[in-house]
C-alpha cells in the first residue's frame, strides 16, 4: 500500500503494522506538507515538529514490540483550544495569549494514551465563536479551495489542515456548529457527539472541571473519511472524569448495515430559512439515491415549536457563553440586544438577563424537546439536512450583528446560518457532517445526519455508507 499524505489513518495505521512505513517516515512526511502548505493557509500556529519526532521514534519501538495502540504511530492535530500540557491554550483571546497550563485534558491524555504524536495545535477565531478562524493572537485561516474564504469556524484550523492534507485527524469542539460548518466548508466529515459520549471538559481557557455546569458545548472528531471519523471517536468517548467510577459507557450498534434499510427524514429548509440552491439540489440527489436504495424516505420533523426551539437554543447559547461575567456586563450586552430590534437578539438579551426560574424553566422546556426527538426516533432512524446555507462565504470583518452572507444573489442575515447546525445542537444529539460533492465555483458542499441519542454509530454508520456510494472527500486542485 503507497501511503501519502491524503491516506487515511485507517490507511496508515494498516501500513504501519505491516511495516511499509515507519511512524518516523510518517511524521516527516506531514511535518514537510505543513512546511510546504501552511504559510498561505495559516491552519496551524502553533507547531510541536520535535515533539511529533519524538512521539514517532518511541511509536516504532512499540510496534517493533508488538504493541497495538489504536493510533500507534499517527501523528495528528489538535484544536488550540484544547488543553494540552505545555502549549498555548488562548481561545483566540489576547488576555490569555500568556497562557500555558501544565498539564493535559481528558481529550489529549486519551489521543496520546491510543499512541498518536501530536504535530501542532490548529487556529480558531476570538474565545471560538465565530464561523471563521480569525485569531488576533495568530491571524486568519484561508479555506484551501479558496485562500479568500473562510475554512468555517470555530475549528477553522482543523478543517483547513485536514483538508490540505496536513494532517489526518483532528479534535475540535462544537456549541454553534464549530465542528460540522468547517467540515463542510472544507469538504470533510465532522461529527458532534451526543451531548455526553465524549468528555466535554478542558475545551476552554481555565475550563478544566471535571463535571462542568456546561450545557450544549461538546467536543469530537475531524477526518477526511468516515471510517476514521468513527476511529478516532472510539478512542475520545468514554465517561467523563468522576463519574467513571462507577459509569461504563456501552453505545449501541448502528440500527441498520445497508441504506436500504434506513427511515429518512428529511429537512429542506427551516425556521423559513432556505438554503442555496446548490445545497438544496445536493440534498435532493441524496433523497433520490436514498430511494433507489430502497430506504424509506420522506420530509419530517418532530412535533416541537421551531420558532421556540430556536429562541430557547439562542437563549441558552448566551448563558453558556456568558457563564462567569460579571452582572453589569451581562446587563449592558443585554441592552446592546435589545437595541438591535431582532427576534434573535430579544433570545440573546434574554440569555443575558436570566434568572435562576427563568433558566430552571428553560432547562424544562429542553427536556421537552428531548422527548419529542426521542419519540420521532421512534420511527426514523437519521434526518438528513443542509449543514449550512451555502459553501464557504468570502472572510468578513465586523460585528457580526451586521454581517451578511449571500446566498443565491439574496443578502440574508450572517446568524440565519445556524438553523441548520442548532437543530442537534439544543437537544444534545448526535450529527455527523459529510461531504456532497462541489458547487459550480468548484467549492465544496456539505450536509449533516442527525441521529437518536447516544445512537452516535448510526450517524457514522450512515456516513460511512454515503462514503462509498454518494459522495466522499476528494483532494482540491493544486494541493
Amino acid at each position: 500500500m503507497t501511503i501519502d499524505h491524503y491516506s487515511t489513518a485507517a490507511q496508515m495505521i494498516t501500513a504501519l503494522r505491516k511495516g511499509e512505513i515507519s511512524a518516523k517516515e510518517l511524521a516527516e512526511m506531514h511535518i514537510a506538507r505543513i512546511e510546504a502548505c501552511d504559510d498561505k493557509l495559516n491552519a496551524i500556529p502553533v507547531r510541536t515538529f520535535d515533539r511529533a519526532r519524538a512521539a514517532a521514534q518511541q511509536a516504532d519501538q512499540r510496534i517493533e514490540d508488538g504493541e497495538r495502540a489504536k493510533l500507534l504511530g499517527i501523528p495528528m492535530t489538535l484544536k488550540e483550544s484544547t488543553l494540552t500540557a505545555g502549549l498555548p491554550q488562548t481561545a483566540g483571546m489576547v488576555e490569555f495569549k500568556d497562557y500555558i497550563p501544565s498539564h493535559d485534558g481528558q481529550l489529549a491524555q486519551k489521543v496520546f494514551g491510543a499512541g498518536a504524536g501530536l504535530l501542532g495545535k490548529t487556529n480558531i477565531p476570538v474565545a471560538l465563536s465565530d464561523w471563521q478562524a480569525d485569531s488576533p493572537v495568530y491571524g486568519r485561516t484561508n479555506n484551501p479551495w479558496d485562500l479568500t474564504r473562510t475554512p468555517g469556524g470555530s475549528t477553522g484550523g482543523g478543517g483547513a489542515a485536514l483538508a490540505a492534507g496536513m494532517t489526518p485527524l483532528e479534535v475540535g469542539s462544537d456549541i454553534g456548529g464549530s465542528i460540522r460548518v468547517p467540515a463542510a466548508y472544507c469538504g470533510v466529515y465532522g461529527h458532534r457527539p451526543s451531548e455526553t459520549a465524549i468528555p466535554k471538559g478542558g475545551s476552554f481557557p481555565m475550563a478544566d472541571i471535571p463535571n462542568p455546569a456546561v450545557l450544549m458545548a461538546v467536543q469530537g472528531p475531524l477526518s477526511r473519511s468516515a471510517i476514521d471519523l468513527e476511529l478516532l471517536f472510539d478512542v475520545l468517548a468514554g465517561p467523563i472524569t468522576g463519574e467513571d467510577v462507577g459509569w461504563k459507557q456501552a453505545l449501541p450498534a448502528a440500527r441498520h448495515s445497508q441504506l436500504k434499510d434506513f427511515r429518512v427524514a428529511v429537512v429542506p429548509s427551516l425556521l423559513h430559512v432556505e438554503p442555496s440552491s446548490a445545497m438544496s439540489n445536493r440534498l435532493d440527489e441524496l433523497v433520490q439515491l436514498l430511494t433507489k436504495e430502497g430506504a424509506k424516505v420522506q420530509p419530517a420533523l418532530p412535533d416541537i415549536d421551531l420558532e421556540s426551539y430556536f429562541a430557547d437554543y439562542t437563549r441558552l447559547l448566551f448563558v453558556m457563553n456568558s457563564l462567569g461575567a460579571p452582572k453589569a456586563v451581562r446587563t449592558e450586552m443585554a441592552k446592546g440586544n435589545r437595541a438591535a430590534g431582532s427576534a434573535i437578539n430579544d433570545a440573546m438579551a434574554d440569555g443575558l438577563e436570566m434568572d435562576a426560574a427563568d433558566f430552571i424553566a428553560l432547562l424544562r422546556r429542553r427536556e421537552s424537546a428531548r422527548v419529542a426527538w426521542r419519540n420521532f426516533f421512534n420511527d426514523w432512524d437519521v434526518v438528513i439536512a443542509p449543514m449550512v446555507l451555502d459553501s464557504a462565504f468570502p472572510h468578513q470583518e465586523g460585528n457580526q450583528d451586521d454581517r451578511t452572507l449571500t446566498i443565491d444573489n439574496r443578502s440574508v442575515p450572517y446568524y440565519n446560518n445556524i438553523a441548520f447546525p442548532m437543530l442537534a445542537i439544543f437537544p444534545g444529539l448526535p450529527s455527523t457532517a459529510f461531504p456532497a460533492g462541489l458547487d459550480s465555483q468548484g467549492l465544496p458542499l456539505g450536509l449533516q445526519a442527525i441521529g437518536p441519542y447516544l445512537e452516535d454509530r448510526t450517524t457514522l454508520r450512515f456516513a460511512q455508507l454515503l462514503e462509498r456510494a454518494f459522495y466522499r472527500f476528494e483532494p482540491q486542485p493544486g494541493y
